[in-house]
């Protein structure tokens, strides 16, 4: 994917010289004949076109946006009670992703959504060790992510 990137952006640089207009629009429209050209050839790269896998990604982030809210208000609602009634723990969750940038992508995201850290990863990559602020409420919205973000990055490398 990244030598298709760099392919199209300097197919867009080319475009910029052969014109001699240095303008952003001329290098947006090298780019884009660089998108049709790299799209045309796509069945000789070895990976897959790489606007499908920006789609994916981008997919991938908003989803994660919307976990940071969700799980954001499920915190604020458990902090503003008048009486503080949490049971914090840690408890295990396995992964079906392979590799390391799944594995680390996948405990990035569970760390950063609030709530909830990934204390430790097994050796093999398939059992994480996640401490929540409220086991009750938040391991079952974590578990719940967990399957929507394995999906979205699975689609985004394979």
């Amino acid at each position: 994917m990244a030598i298709q990137v760099l392919a199209n952006l300097l197919i867009g640089l080319l475009w910029v010289f052969f014109q001699d207009d240095w303008s952003v629009l001329t290098f947006f429209s090298g780019y884009l004949f660089g998108l049709l050209v790299i799209f045309i050839l796509r069945r000789f790269l070895p990976t897959k076109f790489y606007l499908f896998n920006l789609h994916a990604m981008i997919k991938l982030l908003f989803l994660f946006i919307v976990e940071i809210v969700v799980s954001s208000f499920v915190v604020i609602g458990i902090i503003i009670r008048p009486k503080m009634n949490i049971k914090p723990g840690i408890f295990s969750m396995e992964t079906t992703l392979k590799g390391d940038i799944e594995v680390t992508l996948l405990a990035l995201l569970i760390t950063l959504t609030p709530g909830s850290v990934v204390v430790e990863i097994s050796q093999d990559n398939k059992i994480f060790y996640i401490h929540t602020m409220d086991i009750p409420d938040l391991s079952n919205s974590v578990l719940q992510s967990k399957d929507r973000f394995e999906n979205a990055i699975k689609k985004v490398t394979r």
